[in-house]
């Protein structure tokens, strides 16, 4: 049995309360391990020393935060084998695509923001009224609560994490109950880099976030999760003035036209869809496809993801609840539907579920409104590009969206038509460290990653002399 521990002022601690909860491996439905159901005792101690540890490491230089980030980066790549045996026992994703797929883009984000810290954008000094001159100065924002979900445990801690503390803030992690093993491993990892307080990580349920949300030392809310989570959280903090940055929910929309060719393009595309069992809030869940080569497509779509065996291409939903969330939506889909391949979970132990392909649906239909975050994708006709962009955009969610086609006026039509705030073009997926992501409408507001990022984490300061 594995025991998780929180992570609070440098050391490793359980909870004041000695409450625990159990974590269980998705891809054999069996617990193996312990984490701590942490209370108001314990966030009071991790904001206390998240507060004390940033009057001091809020003064460093940016190359001081920036060293501690490449040492970081490279302990990671050091207790590699430790952190996907931590991730994997929670997810129960395979331990050979998080190691070769996930581990490189982690440790790029905390190398990237180490150089970022170090190169702040800002408005050049002047005298802009007569005899007297205006400077700006960008300058961390305090302690921030952030807030992770269970589909990429580590990969977010890393996105929020980096940032934060590369512009000179401290922080108190709180990972899904369901995952919180790499979290709280990263933190001791980064411990020998950075002083006690820089980086806490304390575990819990919905309860102990709120706490985190509501506790007066913290003054930047960041969170990644569904957009229930976020209207609550957005609410809590709105109470105390805080800042908030939220990247919520996906239901990504792709735009298929007929120029392209059917069997590459269906056989890329899924396995970007099926990747991670599909819960990742940019996947590609619903496809809009040219009338003209629908059942073609469908037909070489389906194919691909009857070809993917659970458990060896991609992994189990996370836990028994989000399974059947998603065979719930399978379950009602209206008699105007057809499931061309999958549609049920799979016998036996864990929460795996087929890949499926459903056609026939309409707008209207809950499981083309409502983000699936599961191996389930929708395929729709469409028929010309205005419909294709209109039934793109008819969904809440705004934060990715994809175009394949070869005509290249018609991809910049798209890409400017969209209402998303990642487009991408003949290719899905991909996320780059200088790039934004985030997204738009209820997708939240705020971006992860890039230099956009990094100064999500800084405030604006005016000085005149």
């Amino acid at each position: 049995m594995h025991r998780v521990l929180n992570h609070i002022g440098g050391a490793d601690l359980p909870a004041v309360s000695g409450a625990t909860t159990e974590l269980v491996d998705p891809a054999t439905g069996s617990t193996h391990g312990t984490a701590p159901l942490s209370g108001t005792e314990d966030t009071d101690a991790a904001c206390a020393a998240a507060a004390a540890a940033y009057e001091m490491w809020s003064t460093t230089t940016p190359a001081e935060r920036g060293l501690a980030l490449l040492r970081i980066a490279d302990a990671v790549e050091r207790h590699a084998d430790d952190l996907v045996a931590a991730e994997t026992a929670d997810t129960g994703k395979p331990a050979e695509l998080f190691r070769f797929d996930e581990l490189p883009a982690i440790t790029d984000t905390l190398r990237y923001f180490a150089g970022a810290a170090r190169n702040l954008p800002g408005a050049a000094a002047g005298e802009y009224t007569e005899g007297r001159t205006s400077l700006l100065r960008r300058e961390p924002v305090g302690v921030c609560a952030q807030i992770t979900p269970w589909n990429y445990p580590l990969m977010m801690a890393a996105w929020k994490i980096a940032p934060a503390i590369a512009a000179g803030n401290t922080t108190v992690l709180k990972p899904a109950d369901t995952t919180p093993s790499s979290a709280a491993l990263l933190a001791r990892i980064a411990a020998g880099h950075l002083p006690p307080g820089v980086l806490n990580v304390v575990c819990g349920d919905r309860d102990t976030g709120r706490a985190l949300v509501t506790h007066p030392a913290t003054r930047l809310i960041a969170v990644t999760g569904s957009v229930r989570a976020g209207r609550e959280i957005a609410a809590m903090a709105a109470a105390d003035l805080k800042r908030v940055h939220l990247e919520l929910g996906g239901n990504a929309p792709v735009i298929v036209h007929d120029d392209i060719d059917i069997e590459t393009t269906a056989m890329q595309l899924a396995a970007v869809a099926y990747y991670n069992a599909g819960q990742d809030c940019t996947a590609p869940t619903r496809l809009l496809v040219d009338v003209r080569i629908h059942d073609r497509f469908v037909d070489a779509f389906a194919a691909c993801a009857a070809a993917l065996t659970p458990g060896v291409d991609f992994g189990p939903l996370n836990n028994a609840s989000q399974r059947g969330a998603v065979q719930g939506l399978l379950d009602r889909l209206p008699g105007h539907t057809k499931i061309a391949t999958g549609g049920s979970a799979v016998p036996g132990p864990g929460f795996f579920h087929e890949a499926t392909v459903v056609t026939g649906v309409r707008q209207s239909d809950e499981i083309v409104q409502e983000e699936i975050f599961g191996p389930v994708v929708t395929v729709q006709p469409f028929a010309d590009e205005s419909e294709a962009l209109r039934l793109a955009n008819d969904v809440r969610y705004g934060l990715a969206a994809g175009v394949w086609t070869t005509n290249h006026e018609r991809a910049m039509r798209a890409t400017r038509a969209l209402h998303t705030g990642i487009v991408w073009v003949n290719t899905h997926g991909t996320t780059v460290s200088e790039m934004p992501h985030g997204g738009v409408r209820h997708s939240g507001y705020g971006s992860d990653l890039s230099m956009a990022g990094l100064l999500d984490y800084t405030q604006v300061k005016h000085v005149m002399l």
